[in-house]
């Protein structure tokens, strides 16, 4: 492959594209705010459940996520920071949205785990985790709400060493927790960060001190300075800092701070962006692209609906994986098959948008989508044919039957299923032979059936009737001998077809598999379902 200009070189040399990671109000959109404010993005960070005034917090766009202050989409956003081109993927923390989290991890060469010193890792933070580690992408530790009474920081590292199976390394240590914490101690710069005073939501000041500064134990007092001299006495006795182990996620820098009070949020962001790599190559079916290509390419790993409820559209949102990209330039989809030009590329601080007119591999854009673009489709230059390889696709474990209330309204409902269905938030299934006028939606968490509820009233006017159903398995129909119609079932069971018309089995209880086999000759059933 011929190489790039120097100029586009250094562009995607400055990108750092990573995902925050954590469980629910673990603290990991106020640290995204606060990464905003350092970057000159916002001017003011507001606190996902500040009741001080009516803002909220600027990647949590949908309406619904300003009611209940949660995130439930992942959103994106781009902002610039000393010499850096940053692009944060903020994902939604809740368990039951752990879907769009999953490819929304794909997109990103590192994450940032988030995790409340008081509660140490939770279980959310173990299924992310599972994923990263997959993947073996950098994972770096902020352990978050030190002005909180917390647990004590050596035994919160070692949990993270126990519960997730990699080492880790404190780059800072905190001096006292709650009321008590006073600032963080750099090891490496052999340094105090003593923090002069809280502004909620302003910069924050800071001083140096050395440890061994005599001005120590008038600072902190006699008692917490020689604690804290024994404490990093302690650590020095540990491990040594490993680069390589940390670039290929078997090593996890530390660090501890306030994200709510900007307590070591910019040491944190300096050292992240000094310890992080730019965009690395990425597999496909054709072997390894090299992000240098001049050859443009890309993925699509989010489809979001209604973003901007007065022009009712839809974005794709697509990770850069190689080269550069240029507005009204002819591309080629590898699925569709079908040349078109992005005439409206976007980058974003969540809902605001900014229409660009190049991007580099690294960053992520969103392209207005008229329905040609899946989750997991590859975008390149006309010529070229390879895919980057696929985005999993969870089994839904919930499932309802769903209709308009109102059966005047059934064209905006069968277009808001499809759309919501097609960002993947949702599976929907239909009844083979039956009409669109009822649907059965699946699941992975019922959080999803509220803000499928909401969205349809919402953004497309219609109000649902949704009755439960009994099945809590599905499995792709992969060849059978009979038809559909014909196939016998157990109790609880059904046929579905998608809207890619393949069938599939819903059943309840693992045991039904070996009924469905038996009672089927030629039956076969797909372990696992993919995109």
């Amino acid at each position: 492959m011929s190489q790039i200009t120097n100029e586009v070189k250094n562009q995607i040399k400055k990108r750092r594209t990573f995902a925050i990671i954590s469980h629910p109000d673990a603290g990991k959109t106020t640290l995204t705010e606060k990464f905003l404010l350092y970057g000159g993005a916002i001017n003011l960070a507001g606190s996902v459940k500040g009741k001080a005034t009516a803002r909220h917090a600027v990647s949590d766009w949908m309406e619904i996520e300003k009611q209940r202050g949660i995130s439930v989409t992942s959103s994106v956003m781009q902002f610039q920071h000393d010499g850096f081109c940053i692009n944060i993927l903020d994902t939604p923390g809740h368990q039951d949205f752990s879907e769009d989290t999953y490819r929304t991890l794909m997109a990103a060469d590192s994450a940032v785990m988030v995790i409340d010193g008081a509660k140490g890792v939770e279980p959310q933070t173990r299924k992310l985790f599972k994923v990263c580690a997959l993947r073996h992408i950098p994972i770096f530790t902020f352990i978050n709400k030190m002005d909180r009474e917390t647990r004590d920081p050596l035994e919160l590292c070692e949990e993270v060493e126990r519960e997730l199976g990699i080492d880790t390394y404190a780059v800072n240590w905190p001096i006292g927790c709650g009321k008590e914490f006073a600032g963080v101690y750099d090891r490496e710069k052999q340094r105090i960060l003593f923090f002069s005073g809280e502004t909620r939501g302003k910069k924050v000041n800071s001083m140096e001190v050395a440890l061994e500064d005599p001005s120590l134990d008038e600072m902190l007092g006699v008692e917490k300075a020689a604690k804290l001299r024994d404490e990093v006495e302690l650590l020095g006795a540990g491990r040594d800092f490993d680069m390589k182990a940390v670039r290929n996620g078997t090593l996890s820098p530390v660090f501890f701070g306030s994200a709510l009070t900007t307590f070591g949020v910019e040491p944190f962001l300096e050292e992240f962006l000094r310890m992080t790599t730019p965009p690395l190559p990425r597999v496909s079916d054709q072997g390894e692209v090299d992000v240098f290509s001049e050859d443009f390419s890309a993925f699509v790993f989010k489809i979001q609906a209604n973003m901007n409820k007065a022009h009712r559209d839809r974005l794709a949102f697509m990770r850069i994986c190689s080269g550069k990209f240029e507005r009204d330039t002819e591309y080629y989809p590898v699925q569709s098959g079908k040349k078109l030009r992005l005439s409206q590329p976007q980058t974003m601080m969540a809902a605001e948008r900014e229409i660009v007119e190049e991007a580099y591999a690294g960053d992520i854009i969103g392209v207005f989508d008229p329905g040609l673009f899946a989750i997991g489709d590859t975008i390149t230059v006309p010529g070229k044919k390879f895919r980057y390889s696929g985005i999993p696709t969870f089994e839904p474990e919930h499932f309802m039957r769903v209709s308009p209330k109102d059966t005047m309204k059934r064209k905006q409902f069968i277009k808001g299923t499809e759309q919501i269905a097609q960002e993947g938030a949702i599976q929907i299934f239909k009844i083979p032979g039956a009409g669109l006028e009822e649907v059965i939606v699946g699941v992975v968490g019922t959080l999803q059936f509220d803000v499928f509820e909401y969205r349809m009233k919402n953004e497309y006017n219609v109000d649902l009737r949704m009755t439960s159903l009994p099945y809590d398995h599905l499995r792709l129909i992969e060849s059978m001998d009979c038809h559909p119609d014909e196939i016998v079932l157990c109790t609880g069971a059904a046929v579905l077809q998608d809207f890619r018309d393949r069938y599939l089995l819903a059943f309840d209880g693992e045991w039904s598999v070996g009924f469905l086999t038996k009672h089927n000759p030629g039956l076969v059933l797909a372990d696992t379902l993919s995109v």
